[in-house]
């Protein structure tokens, strides 16, 4: 029995590697964001201490227990070579005579391919075999003209013509037509990566279709997301969904993931929070990311499970670590965050996108030799954002034109282009490391910062950790964010100095404050292993939170405001909805945004329901204008019965917490009608003070909302008390003299006078001077309806 336990042991150990090696195929274009993939072993979240190394400034952890400080080297060390013994102890089994003994005891045998018909039905097939003086370690379908695959039940086919079919002429037909899918997919799927214009992307999609049509998987999942979010296919929710159902059936974790988000959401199905909660996770058990994602935000905020940091940490942590890996040396795409609702207020303005007519002046002022202009265009066309779509061609000549100028940060940008390589630039540490020098000499501190990479990772030149501490604290010492992220991970790691986690934490912090991603996910691992700081769950999880939504999925954002703009509100508040139940807080309220004007997607009678399920958990996240929506939709009663007190709390919240001018002026609204609250005038002039000094914006609507609170101040006083009691109390002698009248009626007498006086000099005429006339106007002939007859 003992034999056996360790055999099932090593087994599940077998089985776990093998499972933690596998991954899913990625591809190209846009929607690779929507795909399963399945994470190595390392990649799965365990617990983590100082045992660490570091890639491009990232931490990766490998050993020790989540919230310890991690103890020193002797210790780590001790432990590694415990772990090695045991792996020793493991292998010095025989082998051999386990698994000899319990497969005979099993009886296993590896199944033996039967001959089908043929002149050797039912028996053997022989494998190696020789046909035409060549030897088939498999069945061929060479020699027939219908494809069809076949074997030789003896070694020399010529000599002994004994043969038979490998295959029955259904499954020869089944896999002729999927080989034929394949064909057709991968045609498409060309198309779709080489072009970049929308026709060429509509035919690529039409292959995709005739593929799907053949129950092609992959074509099945790009199919069903382009008719989801109508991308080059005419959205179609009911098609989406009837392909997902099937995918589903078939295990694909996409669309498991899909389904679920059509349950949660309640598109094209009954809403249901049950079903898409299952969906989901078997997604996640599929490896899908997207899957993991949505399950961390709602662990964390509690949708339709119990709240739970950990479960959220664990989810978060592993998409953080997918993201960060795929983080290269020039940064990524920029992750565009449109409002809507500011969009429409002011265009263009909150939005941070450049007009066509900028982009086209900034790009002619380059062409005449700008360096400025051809730098920062270089910078835009490397990372992409604010309208300019990624094009590293157009970098790279946009650099190379301000180098030649003897720009250091063309110089230095250029140096990392080769350094990181790309199909247009190719990889060469040489060249990187001859623009990094040149930038450096001249004190930029990004090429102070790549010629610190180069030293580090000996990248042209031998690995050099003192040099490389060098310029990485020059590039930090000027606020470069790379510097700063690299030297905080030579202090993490002891690499060239003594580890100082304090010293670590800092540069990390400032290193995020400019907003690098590689240093929110190095943070969010100290957090949550408790490494240099005391252990928070809560701040990892925010932390990780921030990493995966820099994931490539979030280039959706853009998509869907540009559906949104384009005139497409359906498309887009569904791809709005899918990155909303991934957490990101601009989706949540651009959705309840375009809910709110009644999209024809929903129902009219579940849109304002919906919006109001969207407006609260982006004021969960705290986005003011969505926690003053809310108070708005309690008080009219919009998707939800009226209720003053529930509205009155929401704009308490908002001028509590986010000090919002329009929460403050709508409390002093509600003091001053009593609505939700006792009516209360001062309170309500307080309030309505408050908003004024809050925006200057509030100004004008407050001196309007003052005044009238005046009048209606000046109205109760007036009906408080009694005017005739007041007169009659009145002593006119004693107040202003025995002969008070006299003066009164002299007074009275003077402005009769002087208002006569002033009318008889506006009546007096004003002589005209002699020879001139009024001119007389000359008559318009009369139109010609009513002209006489000629």
């Amino acid at each position: 029995m003992g034999r056996r336990a360790r055999l099932a042991l090593l087994l599940c150990v077998v089985v776990l590697r093998a499972a933690g090696l596998a991954a899913a195929d990625e591809e190209g274009n846009q929607d690779e964001s929507l795909e399963s993939e399945a994470l190595p072993a390392e990649d799965q979240v365990k617990d983590h201490s100082a045992g660490t190394r570091v890639v491009a400034g990232q931490i990766f952890l490998e050993s020790g227990k989540s919230g310890s400080q991690p103890e020193d080297e002797e210790n780590f060390h001790s432990q590694e070579e415990e772990k090695e013994n045991s792996l020793e102890e493991l292998n010095s089994l025989d082998m051999s005579d386990l698994l000899n003994k319990d497969l005979e005891d099993a009886e296993i045998q590896s199944p033996v391919l039967t001959a089908i018909g043929g002149t050797a039905d039912g028996e053997p097939c022989h494998f190696p075999f020789l046909f035409m003086e060549k030897e088939y370690a498999e069945c061929t379908a060479d020699g027939r003209e219908d494809g069809r695959l076949w074997c030789a039940t003896t070694y020399d086919y010529k000599k002994d013509q004994k043969w038979g079919f490998c295959e029955t002429e259904e499954q020869s037909k089944k896999r002729r037509q999927m080989q034929e899918a394949e064909d057709i997919y991968q045609t498409g799927m060309k198309i779709l990566n080489e072009s970049t214009k929308k026709a060429q992307k509509k035919e690529a999609y039409q292959y995709l279709l005739k593929a799907a049509d053949m129950n092609h998987t992959k074509a099945m999942e790009k199919v069903s997301y382009a008719l989801l979010f109508g991308d080059y296919l005419k959205q179609n929710i009911q098609s989406s969904k009837e392909l997902f159902e099937k995918l589903t059936e078939e295990g694909s974790p996409k669309g498991q993931m899909a389904l679920g988000f059509l349950y949660a959401s309640g598109l094209g199905v009954n809403s249901s929070q049950a079903k898409a909660l299952v969906y989901y996770t078997f997604g996640a058990l599929g490896g899908n990311l997207i899957a993991h994602m949505i399950l961390g935000y709602r662990y964390w905020a509690g949708i339709g499970v119990l709240q739970s940091c950990e479960s959220a940490l664990t989810h978060y942590r592993l998409v953080a670590n997918h993201v960060a890996s795929d983080i290269s040396l020039t940064g990524g795409t920029v992750v565009q965050r449109i409002r809507l609702a500011d969009e429409v207020e002011n265009p263009g303005m909150a939005s941070g996108m450049l007009e066509e007519d900028l982009i086209q002046y900034y790009q002619f002022v380059a062409e005449k030799g700008d360096v400025q202009a051809q730098v920062g265009l270089g910078q835009l066309h490397l990372h992409g954002g604010r309208g300019v779509e990624q094009n590293h061609q157009r970098a790279f000549e946009y650099f190379n034109q301000a180098a030649n100028a003897g720009n250091s940060h063309a110089m230095a940008f250029l140096g990392k282009m080769y350094s990181e390589g790309s199909d247009v630039v190719p990889q060469n540490n040489e060249t990187a490391l001859q623009y990094f020098k040149k930038a450096a000499d001249m004190g930029n501190p990004v090429g102070q910062s790549g010629l610190g990479m180069a030293y580090l990772y000996g990248r042209g030149v031998p690995v050099n950790y003192e040099l490389a501490l060098k310029y990485f604290q020059k590039a930090a010492e000027q606020g470069w964010v790379d510097g700063q992220l690299q030297l905080g991970s030579m202090y993490y790691n002891g690499i060239g100095v003594k580890r100082d986690y304090k010293q670590a934490l800092k540069y990390f912090n400032l290193a995020s404050q400019g907003g690098h991603i590689l240093a929110f996910y190095n943070l969010a691992q100290m957090h949550a292993t408790g490494t240099g700081v005391m252990r928070s769950c809560h701040t990892a999880v925010e932390l990780f939170k921030n990493v995966c939504e820099r994931g490539r999925w979030s280039e959706r954002l853009m998509t869907a405001y540009n559906s949104y703009k384009d005139g497409d509100s359906n498309s887009a508040v569904v791809q709005y909805l899918l990155l909303a139940e991934q957490g990101y807080e601009v989706a949540q309220s651009n959705a309840a945004f375009i809910l709110d004007q009644k999209a024809s997607i929903v129902g009219e009678n579940e849109t304002y329901p919906r919006a109001l399920l969207h407006w609260n958990r982006a004021a969960s996240q705290g986005y003011t204008v969505a926690r003053i929506k809310l108070g708005d939709y309690h008080f009219y009663g919009f998707g939800t019965d009226v209720d003053y007190e529930t509205a009155f709390i929401h704009y308490r919240l908002a001028s509590e917490q986010q000090h919002s001018a329009q929460a403050m002026f709508n409390l002093g609204y509600m003091h001053e009608k009593g609505l939700g609250i006792k009516q209360d005038i001062h309170l309500a002039k307080r309030f309505y003070d408050m908003a004024a000094e809050a925006s200057p914006d509030a100004q004008v609507p407050v001196f309007l909302a003052l005044c009238k609170l005046g009048v209606i101040y000046s109205m109760q006083y007036i009906r408080e008390i009694n005017l005739r009691e007041v007169f009659s109390h009145i002593d006119m002698d004693q107040l202003l003299g025995p002969e008070w009248d006299l003066y009164l009626m002299t007074i009275i007498t003077l402005l009769l006078g002087t208002i006569i006086a002033y009318r008889q000099r506006q009546h007096q005429a004003i002589p005209r001077p002699a020879g001139l006339r009024p001119a007389v106007p000359q008559q318009e002939p009369p139109p010609p309806e009513h002209q006489p007859p000629q």
